[in-house]
């Protein structure tokens, strides 16, 4: 049970306990020696000399203990969380050892042990880049192929979920909503029309082929069902006049095959790495979500711990109030831009429909998805994904006395967040996006593997989020 508690705290205890020791051994003596003197008057005196030397003892530790936690306890918990981030996320950045100088050679001994393992670490890349080389080439050239190929293909896992799409699926799916990986093809096709063509094609064992709805309705598509061999999932081709539809250029060819082999069991069970997020932020007109407004939202789709570029959700909204000068001094967002923009009922809606399938993250989760709970009622939509904060996950793995901010955070972890691109609904989320993906290996090496463990973790700090809103 103590190995889980931090170790500033375990300090702490230790010196309480010190402290009520060193009362009790006082207190002991001071009895021992009024019973020994035989003398009633002098109770008043014994009693005030215990209070004093109680006092005087809890000072004493008390002051030790702030010493002892500044300059032992904190620098070994940062020296920690800097070693994890170059072993585990990549950070090249040298050691802030200045903190940990009284610390004796520790400081001197970790900085080394970082820097040998950056040099190996780069060591090692630059070996894997040469012999990955090729390999990426040829991927490229058949990324290419795949795309130029005018016909729409979809590959599906045996849970109807997107494994692979062209930039021709792309357009098509597009018709229903975004296309994204590991979303389930409910989202674009209807599912029982789906699951009869699929159950014809295990029965079968060879390729069918099947009208079916797409998910809205509006629209029947004629497919062409094929097997992977021996592999789990199957490919969907979309024919007539689908596949004839330009290709999405900002989607060549968008795949993950170990989706294929993906785990579906419940979610707290389920690894961090296997999980699909969608990480965002908003901009707005202030500071208080009980009665600002959202000018702006930005998103993008995180799966497998690998950020998906082209899957990303971008738009500005209409508040349909002024924007006040201080808030656009902020962000830039002016009345003249949002002006014919979609409001916050519609736009809420579609950023819904995008991260319904996923985890929500974001920087102060709390304060954004304010926004959105208010709305809910009028948007028809419930916001009830489950949700990662960034600053609980910062201060699971630097503590919580660090500071917590995204800035903080990209300076730690090596993010650079482009200066116009600051305080932009999409520019923030991206380099919240970049952290996190740095930070799912780190709470893997601290043996917090799954999405429940993470978040009991993270509650342990929930204070953290109420004082900084």
């Amino acid at each position: 049970m103590h190995t889980r508690l931090s170790l500033r705290l375990r300090i702490f205890l230790f010196f309480c306990l010190l402290a009520l020791g060193g009362i009790a051994v006082t207190g002991g003596a001071l009895w021992l020696g009024y019973s020994r003197a035989g003398q009633p008057a002098l109770v008043d005196a014994f009693l005030f000399s215990g209070l004093l030397s109680g006092f005087a003892i809890l000072g004493l530790c008390a002051g030790i203990w702030l010493l002892f936690d500044e300059n032992v306890a904190k620098p070994i918990e940062r020296l920690a969380a800097g070693m994890r981030a170059r072993a585990h996320a990549g950070v090249s950045k040298e050691l802030d050892t200045h903190g940990a100088r009284y610390l004796g050679d520790l400081a001197a001994a970790a900085e080394g042990l970082a820097g040998q393992l950056g040099t190996s670490a780069l060591n090692a890349a630059e070996a894997i880049a040469r012999e990955t080389e090729h390999l990426e080439a040829e991927k490229a050239r058949l990324a290419a192929l795949l795309t130029d190929i005018p016909i729409a293909t979809v590959m599906a896992s045996p849970a109807h979920q997107i494994v692979l799409y062209d930039g021709q699926a792309a357009a098509v799916l597009a018709q229903e909503a975004l296309p994204r990986l590991n979303a389930p093809l409910s989202d674009y096709l209807d599912q029982t029309g789906l699951e009869a063509a699929y159950g014809r094609l295990v029965r079968s064992g060879k390729e069918v082929e099947a009208e079916v709805k797409s998910a809205s309705g509006s629209q029947v598509f004629d497919l062409r069902l094929k097997p992977l061999g021996g592999a789990p999932g199957y490919i969907i081709l979309f024919e007539g006049a689908h596949a004839g539809l330009a290709p999405d250029e900002s989607r060549p060819l968008v795949y993950d095959f170990a989706l294929l082999d993906a785990e579906h069991t419940e979610l707290n069970g389920r690894k961090l790495s296997a999980l699909s997020y969608v990480v965002f932020d908003t901009e707005t007109t202030g500071l208080l979500p009980h009665k600002d407004e959202i000018v702006q939202i930005g998103a993008l789709r995180v799966v497998r711990s690998r950020i998906i570029e082209s899957e990303r959700f971008e738009t500005l909204v209409n508040p349909g109030r002024p924007i006040p000068a201080a808030a656009t001094k902020v962000h830039g967002i002016t009345d003249t831009m949002v002006r014919g923009r979609p409001g916050i009922a519609s736009a809420a809606r579609q950023f819904h429909r995008f991260a319904s399938d996923a985890v929500i993250v974001a920087h102060n989760a709390p304060f954004d998805m304010a926004f959105l709970h208010r709305h809910a009622k009028r948007t028809g939509v419930t916001w009830d994904q489950p949700v990662l904060d960034t600053v609980l996950l910062s201060a699971v793995l630097f503590g919580a006395s660090q500071e917590h901010t995204l800035d903080a955070l990209c300076d730690r972890l090596d993010v650079t967040i482009p200066p116009a691109l600051r305080h932009t609904a999409m520019g923030d989320a991206r380099a919240t996006a970049e952290v996190f993906c740095k930070m799912l290996p780190m709470l893997e090496a601290r043996g917090l593997t799954t999405f429940g463990a993470v978040l009991e973790e993270t509650r342990r700090h929930g204070r953290l989020i109420a004082d900084m809103n």
